[in-house]
């Protein structure tokens, strides 16, 4: 199992998605400064951390290429609320130049969000 550097998603207090093999996960707490006016988590949040953890897992086995977001559709099922996140990802199908991935966010066993992306694959 590897850990992807953080970059981006250390700005916002996430750790690095741990991988292996398609496989991406990604736990987080998330307090206060995370909500929204409405007092749930944003979803600017959620939605970074679905594609960080998704781009994570197509990395895992892209074969030394880079992967870059194409497509990302976020569903947002439920609100958030301060507490620990699951972001778990994992490769779906994978063409000669394209990705495709799934994500879900889960909190206290309920699913918050479900995610779809596809990946370009480019030359690391």
């Amino acid at each position: 199992m590897t850990h992807s550097d953080p970059g981006f998603t250390a700005l916002v207090g996430a750790p690095a998605p741990t991988t292996q093999d398609g496989e991406a996960r990604l736990e987080m707490e998330v307090d206060d400064h995370h909500l929204n006016p409405a007092g749930a988590v944003h979803g600017g949040l959620l939605a970074t951390l679905v594609d960080t953890t998704m781009g994570a897992a197509v990395r895992s086995v892209a074969d030394g290429e880079g992967a870059a977001t194409s497509q990302l559709s976020v569903t947002y099922l439920r609100p958030g609320r301060p507490g620990r996140l699951v972001v778990t990802a994992s490769v779906r199908k994978r063409g000669e130049s394209l990705t495709v991935c799934e994500a879900d966010v889960e909190q206290d066993g309920k699913s918050l969000v479900h995610a779809l992306a596809t990946f370009a694959l480019v030359e690391g």
